[in-house]
């Protein structure tokens, strides 16, 4: 088992972008079921270890004055009406509705820190240890990641709670680009730590 040594105190659990929208256009149904499964068989599990709980999703202003037409993905979802603002589909699974006392991070872009208050939350509450579970591994997982990384957390990130459209792309994240800078681990062995 890949060791990973922190404080629960000093921990934060990232579910992202757990939105109807992403999981039925980004993912095969099967999987997107069993990604959600998972992100609340953890989100259970840290909650009752009393880790610090923040949900990150995608959130567009009517006529999305967010989207750039350079960018290609949001341009994208702009076009299809994949993600209207207001509507359903912009909302959190059921499966991993948040609590009162846990913080929603509305971005607009693909990770949690561009343009959010991310990073203002993780250092007033002592954060240091970021445990990352998402959709997509190759969209916020990575994007996310990476930021976090260059502004020094420790890393985890939780490879059953974590899925991909390309079942090859998240092998290869989770298996040899993640572990390089953090450390990957199961749902399981992370809770281990709990």
């Amino acid at each position: 088992m890949p060791s990973l040594n922190f404080d629960t105190k000093k921990s934060a659990l990232l579910l992202m972008d757990f939105q109807e929208f992403i999981l039925k256009n980004f993912m095969p149904p099967e999987i997107a079921s069993q990604v959600v499964k998972n992100a609340a068989h953890l989100l259970e599990a840290a909650r009752k270890a009393n880790i610090f709980v923040i949900h990150v999703n995608v959130s567009f202003r009517n006529n999305y004055p967010e989207i750039s037409s350079r960018n290609k993905m949001f341009s994208w979802i702009k076009e299809k009406g994949l993600a209207i603002p207001g509507s359903n589909a912009l909302h959190i699974h059921d499966a991993l509705k948040p609590l009162k006392n846990e913080p929603v991070i509305h971005k607009h872009r693909m990770g949690a820190f561009t343009g959010t208050d991310l990073e203002m939350i993780l250092r007033a509450q002592n954060i240091e240890t970021l445990i990352l579970s998402g959709v997509t591994t190759s969209g916020v997982v990575l994007s996310t990641f990476r930021q976090a990384f260059d502004l020094d957390f420790n890393l985890a990130v939780i490879s059953d709670g974590c899925a991909d459209g390309d079942a090859e792309t998240h092998a290869f994240l989770t298996e040899k680009f993640f572990p390089h800078q953090g450390t990957v681990l199961s749902i399981q062995d992370m809770t281990a730590h709990f």
